[in-house]
């Protein structure tokens, strides 16, 4: 894997500066977590086998920046275990995929999501084969075979692949880092987390049975999850960035996944002021904030938040969320010192990001489609001050620079829709 590694490194540079050459790019999920990480490289290296002398160069590529890697303690813990050297990673910032696209010159395989994020969608012509474990939202067709199924981890997927056209592929380097990503995102294999599944089981067994000299299972996730739940030395934005998907419709949403308990979290100072600043500064309208911690007894425990400025959209994304029934999180709303934070212990508690993203799609639709989404609709919800969609401006922040140095702030399709119904009411009276 090394020398894969840093041959695709080197191929870069070169490849560039040559019109004619061509990228295969194995991208992984804008999260990059460790499943979606180690299924980038280890698919990468199975084809870039498969392909020989081919005129395109295989390479995987983080869909992160490379200054974001630090956040993923697991995948930085995960890659000293097995000896590779960060250094030799490709990550989302060091090529130019839609240069490539535009040049003819990309061709693009999808691990861990079958569905390229709105900001992408421009490189869908570049798709050429899709391997997931999510909900299927891309069709299959011939010149994009789609390989999507159920299971706890999408690394489960690219295991399998290998043992069915190349076993040979597989050492025990890379047999670590697929052991890794099915053991984590399985969370050890217990049925009581609601993830593994019979194919995650057998590809675990496969993987012990042909490397008996892999890490002790039990031992390999301890270190792993310590590592995944290591934030200390992270502030609010680091840790909101750390395992964060966006999805895109008439708002845009951020779903991060946090690991500490909701009060824990909330109970930051000036944490509200921190969450402002932060979906101004990367253009969220709403954020949904997913906590998992243990209990005692090493039972998963889930809560969620829900931030907007706008308490139209704080409540219909609430109220959807509540009623939501494919599946049923069991919401029990919560106190919390945050008037713009809706809070709440999830009974669910194998209702992981991977099942709420489909919920948040839904929602995201049927507010295109102009239907009204129950109690929260526009007309029901309560009334704020015209000026409290956009934060508070702090006392100091002219001895801290102008508040307009970094641009205007965002305004969805929801501000301008609050405004002008604001204009309505009062021209009526």
């Amino acid at each position: 894997m090394e020398d894969f590694l840093s041959s695709c490194s080197g191929a870069v540079k070169v490849n560039l500066d040559q019109a004619g050459s061509g990228f295969h790019v194995v991208l992984g999920n804008e999260a990059c977590d460790v499943d979606s990480m180690v299924c980038a490289l280890t698919y990468a290296y199975f084809l870039s086998k498969q392909t020989g002398c081919s005129e395109t160069l295989v390479v995987p590529m983080l869909n992160i920046r490379q200054s974001e890697l630090p956040l993923r303690s697991d995948s930085v813990y995960l890659l000293r275990q097995v000896a590779l050297d960060p250094e030799l990673l490709l990550f989302r910032d060091q090529l130019d995929l839609r240069d490539l696209h535009r040049g003819g010159r990309l061709r693009l395989t999808l691990v861990d999501h079958n569905v390229l994020p709105r900001s992408d969608s421009d490189l869908e012509g570049a798709v050429v084969e899709v391997i997931d474990h999510h909900l299927q939202e891309r069709a299959s067709s011939p010149s994009c075979p789609v390989t999507v199924e159920v299971v706890g981890s999408c690394a489960t997927l690219v295991t399998e692949r290998i043992l069915q056209k190349a076993p040979e592929v597989l050492d025990q380097q890379v047999a670590q880092l697929l052991y890794a990503a099915v053991v984590l995102d399985c969370v050890n294999m217990a049925p009581s987390a609601g993830k593994v599944t019979p194919k995650d089981e057998h590809i675990a067994a496969a993987l012990e049975s042909r490397f008996p000299s892999l890490p002790p299972r039990d031992d390999f996730f301890q270190t792993l999850n310590e590592a995944k739940f290591n934030v200390s030395g992270l502030n609010t934005e680091q840790m909101l960035l750390k395992d964060l998907k966006a999805v895109s419709g008439s708002l845009n949403v951020a779903v991060s996944v946090l690991y500490v308990p909701l009060e824990d979290f909330l109970q930051r100072a000036g944490l509200e002021a921190e969450l402002s600043g932060f979906c101004m500064k990367f253009g969220f309208d709403l954020l949904l904030l997913m906590t998992i911690s243990f209990s005692e007894s090493r039972e998963p425990i889930r809560e969620l938040a829900v931030f907007s400025h706008s308490a139209a959209c704080r409540q219909q994304v609430s109220h959807y969320l509540e009623q939501a029934r494919d599946p049923a999180l069991n919401l029990s709303p919560i106190t919390n010192p945050h008037p713009r934070v809706a809070a709440y212990q999830q009974g669910n508690s194998i209702a992981s990001r991977k099942k709420l993203l489909p919920i948040v799609k839904d929602f995201l639709k049927e507010r295109e489609g102009g239907g009204c989404l129950g109690d929260g609709c526009l007309g029901d919800v309560e009334d704020e001050d015209e000026d409290s969609c956009f934060p508070p401006t702090p006392m100091n922040s002219l001895a801290e620079g102008c508040p307009l140095d970094n641009g205007l702030p965002h305004i969805s399709a929801l501000d301008l829709e609050e405004k002008f119904s604001k204009m309505a009411e009062r021209r009526g009276n």
